[in-house]
């Protein structure tokens, strides 16, 4: 459905693409877009179409979502990723569940999997990796983030060193916004026979143009997913798989079940594409609410890079509309146009947000790092309200 998009001193403003929910809070400044994502009004219309196939098709619902749904989300993503691969695109309600099954399909050259990761991915990881640690299924190897000027040169030079099952990094780091820039050359260390390159793009997909290319998609493993700056909410995670690793996850669910006849009765069949990589029973909303979010954008001429352009614009307005407040000084780790958010490190970072929160202004924290997310639905007046608001910090 189209909307009428409103021009604002020469600026075209996008809050009418979001009207339901501003409206529903609407005293509310959500600064949060790189953590719950305000959705747009697209996704209701999603959510509403599958609740009426799943009326009236009932069990037939399957067909139009396996058949219609899941091959226009694949060709969503990969058009977004830039890999021309749509069939290496299985989906699973969470980055989590994909976590589990790749550890589980890697090859290992020991008793426990080796992992090369950083100090700072996102807890998904963090905490299973840690896990796995403990009770001595995996062995970690932890690069530091920082210094981040010196990240991907210190992270490859690791990887290269040898002695990995499977290497895992984010390509936009979630606590800083600081980027893994050596995607193409991680990728080229992977085989099939190990190790296994792994890329968490969960705060790159759809807020960085062509994020993932033909060339890094032959070998490489990338995570993502419709909750942040996909705009579609929760179930919609994604695994991009290379053609010839993990032929037979050993944790697998009955939608990665393939019929070959000349298998003996009784074997365990496999796709040859992403699906085999596939759990079972999912609910399919997620789908609807992205691919209806996919057409509400590609209606309205806006690609990521035309958002990165609006969200960075908004980013240098609100570094220089804080000028003279509590933040002027405060330690920055990134830039605008590194990240969705600018990320700002201060003993003061859980005061300031409970501050902010207390006048329905929503931020967020990790450690002691603030994080502001800006997005397609803020224009120059919210950065204004957040300067005067950042005016009242102590």
């Amino acid at each position: 459905m189209s909307r009428t998009l409103v021009a604002k001193d020469g600026a075209l403003s996008f809050k009418p693409l979001f009207a339901r929910s501003l409206g529903a809070n609407p005293d509310r400044l959500h600064l949060a877009a790189h953590s719950h994502h305000l959705w747009p009004d697209a996704s209701f219309e999603g959510q509403v179409e599958c609740w009426e196939d799943a009326a009236t098709l009932a069990d037939r619902k399957w067909d139009r979502i396996m058949d219609e749904v899941w091959p226009e989300a694949q060709a969503n993503i990969a058009a977004e990723l830039g890999t021309g691969m749509p069939n290496a695109v299985v989906f699973a309600p969470n980055t989590h569940d994909f976590i589990i099954r790749l550890v589980a399909a890697a090859p290992r050259s020991g008793p426990a999997v080796r992992i090369l990761t950083t100090d700072g991915e996102f807890h998904s990881a963090r905490r299973q990796f840690a896990r796995w640690e403990e009770s001595g299924e995996a062995v970690i190897d932890r690069v530091p983030t920082e210094p981040f000027e010196t990240l991907s040169d210190r992270f490859l030079e690791s990887a290269q060193q040898g002695g990995h099952d499977l290497i895992f990094i984010s390509q936009v780091l979630f606590g800083s916004g600081r980027r893994f820039d050596r995607v193409d050359q991680l990728a080229s260390l992977a085989r099939p026979e190990g190790p296994w390159v792994v890329i968490d793009g969960y705060h790159a997909f759809m807020a960085i143009e062509a994020p993932f290319d033909e060339v890094a998609a032959e070998s490489a493993f990338y995570l993502g997913g419709g909750y942040k700056y996909a705009m579609s909410g929760e179930g919609c995670a994604f695994l991009h798989a290379p053609s010839g690793f993990g032929a037979r996850p050993p944790i697998t669910g009955w939608f990665a079940e393939f019929e070959d006849l000349t298998l003996p009765p009784g074997s365990v069949g496999y796709r040859k594409d992403a699906m085999r990589f596939m759990g079972a029973t999912f609910d399919p909303s997620g789908l609807y609410r992205f691919n209806a979010v996919r057409r509400m954008l590609d209606e309205n001429g806006l690609t990521t890079s035309r958002i990165a352009a609006h969200v960075s614009r908004l980013q240098e307005h609100l570094l220089d509309a804080v000028q003279g407040t509590e933040f002027n000084g405060v330690e920055r780790l990134n830039g605008p146009g590194d990240a969705r958010f600018l990320a700002f490190r201060t003993p003061s970072a859980k005061r300031w947000s409970d501050e902010l929160l207390s006048r329905n202004c929503i931020t967020d924290v990790r450690g002691d790092v603030l994080r502001i997310g800006l997005a397609l639905y803020h224009d120059e007046e919210d950065i204004e309200a957040f300067a005067e608001l950042a005016k009242g910090l102590a």
